[in-house]
């Protein structure tokens, strides 16, 4: 095992001992490696463990789908799932290890990982000269990511207006967390436009994502599910975007929607002056 200069906690160190002590037995593996903050020099005591592990071409498909007895050698499983995510396993032990284990072939390693990494197990010298460069999202993705972003927030805009205007308040507050979680991706576009991790989970690991000072005009927006609260938080929210949804389409070719937007304020005033 190379990883020497690796420093990994106990319950860490076991578990990986054993899971490469189960892939040396296995003649369907080729390789085995770590990656992520405990190769990054950025784990700490919450960090799970990131692991490859790659077989065979032919193996493959036999492999990923006998996962859950490759971890049951590797300690005593209680949660295994991969959330319809291809080739990766999600896994937690009785002793509280949490890790990541992504699944890949030798003629596909070039979609195994991407960042360092520290060998574990080469049985075939596949790892020599193998170079796993940071993935960056395409940019025209992004740009249909920042699109729909945009144009979505007048729509979910339009529901907390209705729940708010029936004095439906667990709807309306349902509504105020999509709109900041929208206005969150865009702040971290507007921060990095190649974040991969602007999307479904906005929050991820954003204090290491950007400066999360950026985001002060919308700490009043976590309200309670008070009525003249929730619209004060609406308005808050409807300001930050209009600060950065324009700039941003402006900067990456978007048409921004000037129309829409006059409609939706409009209704949004109407609605808030009628209380």
């Amino acid at each position: 095992m190379n990883i020497q200069d690796v420093q990994l906690n106990p319950n860490h160190q076991k578990f990986i001992e054993r899971f490469v002590t189960a892939c040396q037995a296995d003649e369907r593996v080729l390789a085995a490696f770590l990656g992520g903050s405990n190769v990054r020099g950025t784990a700490d005591a919450y960090s799970d463990v990131d692991l490859c592990v790659i077989t065979t071409a032919q193996a493959f498909e036999e492999f990923f789908n006998g996962r859950e007895a490759l971890l049951r050698l590797s300690g005593d499983l209680v949660f295994l799932e991969d959330f319809e995510i291809p080739d990766i396993a999600f896994f937690i032990f009785s002793d509280g290890t949490e890790g990541e284990l992504y699944f890949g072939s030798e003629s596909h390693l070039d979609q195994i990982h991407s960042g360092p990494y520290r060998m574990l197990l080469d049985k075939k010298n596949i790892l020599a000269e193998a170079v796993f460069s940071e993935h960056e999202p395409v940019p025209s993705e992004q740009i249909e990511k920042l699109r729909r972003h945009i144009y979505w927030f007048w729509h979910d805009l339009s529901h907390f207006i209705t729940a708010m205007g029936r004095g439906q308040l667990w709807w309306a507050q349902g509504q105020v967390e999509i709109l900041r979680s929208i206005c969150v991706n865009l702040a971290r576009l507007r921060h990095n436009f190649t974040d991969a991790d602007a999307g479904e989970e906005p929050y991820f690991k954003i204090e290491n994502a950007m400066p999360v000072e950026q985001l002060e005009g919308l700490r009043e927006t976590f309200c309670p599910m008070e009525k003249e609260a929730m619209l004060k938080a609406g308005f808050a929210i409807l300001h930050f975007y209009q600060k950065l949804a324009p700039l941003l389409a402006q900067t990456h070719g978007i048409a921004y929607p000037e129309a829409l937007e006059q409609v939706m304020v409009d209704r949004l005033e109407k609605m808030s002056n009628a209380k």
